[in-house]
């Protein structure tokens, strides 16, 4: 950062950590101790589609991506356009998940689609409430919970408790106004 971005008061994002989704495996054990949630096996990496020949690329890359693991993953787009490249496994091996969500992330970003990629999402159920995502901010390299419990209605309090029973078994993000919601997400 240079002193002119220092005068004017910008700053340089904070460079993801992709293997921050590793510390999820033992997060879950945490979360399953402290609310009863458990991973169900699904899990997303939202990807915003860009214009251009850039486009093309990101195109082939998420094309390459789904033709090569025998339809382990799935693309859908949601209602705002984006892609959420969705990998469908046992719930019980949550580690494996976690693998290939970072492959996925690792892939798209090594071939220069870095500024594409938005968030990945790992879904949890299991204590008779709604399903709880676990959103990583890709740019920012932190995590949040997201709760939907309707059309555009959210459980904040519930995430809220989430955020609680993680302590600091995830880096979450302290900026409340960050915890976007991700409606139409795979899973939730």
């Amino acid at each position: 950062m240079g002193l002119l971005d220092t005068i004017l008061g910008r700053s340089k994002p904070a460079k993801p950590d992709l293997d921050e989704l590793f510390a999820l495996p033992s997060a879950a054990v945490t979360l399953e101790a402290g609310m009863g949630l458990k991973a169900t096996g699904v899990g997303s990496v939202c990807v915003k589609p860009a214009e251009g020949v850039g486009f093309a690329g990101l195109r082939e890359q998420i094309d390459e991506l789904l033709k090569a693991d025998n339809d382990k993953y799935t693309e859908n787009k949601d209602s705002f356009g984006f892609s959420w490249i969705t990998r469908h496994g046992d719930g019980g091996d949550l580690s494996d998940l976690v693998a290939d969500l970072h492959a996925v992330n690792a892939s798209l970003s090594d071939a220069g689609f870095g500024p594409a990629l938005l968030c990945t999402l790992v879904v949890f159920s299991g204590d008779g409430g709604s399903p709880v995502g676990l959103v990583y901010l890709y740019k920012r390299g932190t995590w949040y919970p997201f709760v939907p419990t309707g059309k555009d209605q959210r459980d904040n309090p519930r995430e809220l408790q989430v955020r609680a029973v993680l302590g600091s078994d995830l880096k979450i993000e302290s900026d409340l106004s960050r915890w976007f919601p991700v409606w139409g997400a795979p899973g939730l």
